[in-house]
């Protein structure tokens, strides 16, 4: 409460009090607790500032993230406090209050800083619960999110809860599903719950089902084909018929709402193992409102009553992988110690990788997007550990062998390309990659007799350096006289080239000069 405010609800306890008004009364029409009045109504003004002063000292355990709440509240003004609780926890581990006390603690925020929020009526149907194993609920969703570019793109959603534990299972795509997608993601589903219900609930949803033909329902030929494997049975939900399904509608907006809502996107796989924990803590991890009971608790003794999944079908399950965020220096922090991954798989504080572990003894990094390997390790058991694959201290998109023999190829002498080649990977090993990138340049141009040249020239002068050689292939290029002499000839090198060479003008005794002279003088 501000000194100002409490000041004036002081000031008006006191007066209401001299009027004659019950504590009850005042209470009412100041629109405070009756508790608050009698702690008042009956302090000395000097009482009062000592009061005052006190709660304005005190601090309140969640203070130490005031400034992101605020930020969260004015950034995102219909988060809920049980949202905000959920990201605290998600970003700081657990909390040393609960969400009563951050309830309260946002009510105060958003009435310090005038952010109202519209209140959300949920309504329930009280429907008794069918028996353990015997129900399973599935729906679909679609939720409008911003990338990490604030580019906005649409997601869509899968979600299942078993009926009577209400245990939960969700999963995103980036596209509208297809009736291969739902197959899949059944499979993905019962191997996250370990089994299936006898019986499914579903909308009347055209992956699905293609007619209602008077109870008989026709399926797509896709999903009856699966039907015929895994063997439960159908209930189809008639139109605006909620109360058949109000279990699965109310979880299809609560992880649109809850888990989605106001969330960056930073990639598909991500974002499943981001809802996969958030489940854990909180559709699956929470006293739920209607029963409640915790859904995983209750869900370890509904598991016994699934259908064992006998065959595998069709299954990419999410959880046998995880992400982890790659350093600038790139490597990857799994569990104490640093994996390499190649140099340039960092891209930006958003970069982030698939990992699968492989027994006990080895871990898989690959790119989420692509599938694609980046390296293998063994588990180290020690922690503090930097466990390095030295093909990752450059990138070797390209290899250096078969590039020297492709770049041999476009010379028409290749042999001595290849000799050429061969004397810089000696005097330059470490900076090959670079050498032949200048000289695949050089061979850009059309003249291929300036190339020739260039090359017997560096060849017969030992010039083995890739910037020699396209000072070079530059020069003959501009040379248009076949009869130049040497001399002439390197004009236009650099004076680098020019000293490697080591041409010397031939200097003559000057005895020679005074012979010249006098035949000239006898001859007139």
């Amino acid at each position: 409460m501000k000194i100002e405010e409490g000041w004036k609800m002081y000031i008006n306890i006191k007066h209401l009090k001299e009027k004659g008004f019950s504590k009850t009364k005042i209470a009412e029409m100041l629109g405070i607790s009756r508790p608050t009045v009698i702690k008042y109504i009956d302090m000395d003004a000097e009482e009062f500032e000592k009061e005052m002063e006190s709660q304005g000292k005190r601090r309140k355990k969640p203070d130490i993230y005031r400034e992101e709440i605020i930020s969260w509240i004015k950034q995102y003004t219909s988060i809920s406090a049980a949202q905000i609780y959920d990201w605290l926890e998600e970003k700081y581990g657990n909390l040393n209050f609960n969400e009563t006390t951050l309830r309260s603690y946002v009510r105060e925020i958003r009435k310090e800083y005038k952010i109202l929020k519209s209140p959300v009526i949920r309504q329930y149907e009280a429907i008794e619960d069918p028996p353990m194993g015997q129900q399973i609920q599935i729906d679909f969703g679609m939720k409008k999110v911003f990338n990490l570019e604030g580019k906005e793109i649409t997601l869509y959603v899968m979600c299942f809860v078993l009926s009577n534990s209400r245990y939960k299972y969700c999963e995103w795509q980036g596209r509208p599903f297809t009736t291969p997608d739902i197959i899949r993601i059944h499979e993905n589903a019962f191997e996250f719950y370990g089994g299936y219900a006898t019986e499914a609930v579903y909308d009347q949803d055209h992956l699905v089902l293609v007619s209602e033909n008077h109870g008989d329902l026709i399926y797509t030929r896709e999903f009856a084909s699966y039907l015929q494997k895994r063997k439960f049975s159908v209930y189809m939900c008639r139109k605006a018929d909620p109360e058949s399904k109000g279990r699965i509608e109310k979880v299809v907006d609560y992880v649109k709402d809850n888990f989605a809502s106001n969330r960056i996107f930073l990639g598909i796989d991500k974002w499943n193992e981001d809802c996969i924990k958030w489940l854990k803590r909180r559709g699956n991890g929470k006293i739920h409102n209607t029963t409640r009971k915790i859904p995983a608790e209750v869900f370890n003794d509904e598991r016994k009553y699934l259908q064992p999944v006998t065959e595998k079908l069709i299954s990419e399950f999410r959880m046998l992988s995880v992400t982890y965020q790659v350093r600038k220096d790139n490597t990857v922090p799994i569990k104490g110690n640093r994996y390499s991954v190649p140099i340039g798989t960092y891209k930006g504080p958003y970069t982030y990788v698939g990992v699968n572990k492989i027994g006990d003894e080895h871990l898989i990094i690959y790119d989420i997007e692509t599938k694609r390997e980046l390296a293998k390790h063994e588990i180290s058991n020690e922690k503090g550990k930097l466990v390095k694959n030295n093909n990752h201290k450059r990138n070797r998109s390209q290899k250096i062998a078969p590039w020297m023999n492709q770049l041999a190829e476009k010379f028409s002498d290749m042999e001595n390309a290849k000799i050429f080649l061969d004397e810089i990977y000696k005097d330059k090993p470490r900076y090959m990659r670079d050498q032949l990138m200048l000289i695949e340049e050089a061979l850009k141009t059309t003249d291929k007799t300036a190339i020739d040249k260039a090359l017997e020239f560096c060849v017969n002068n030992k010039l083995n350096s890739a910037v020699d050689f396209k000072d070079a292939v530059k020069h003959y290029a501009k040379t248009t006289d076949e009869n130049i002499s040497v001399t002439e000839s390197i004009k236009g090198l650099t004076e680098a080239v020019s000293l490697k060479i080591g041409i010397r003008p031939k200097v003559r005794d000057i005895s020679e000069y005074v012979k010249i002279m006098n035949e000239s003088s006898g001859g007139i």
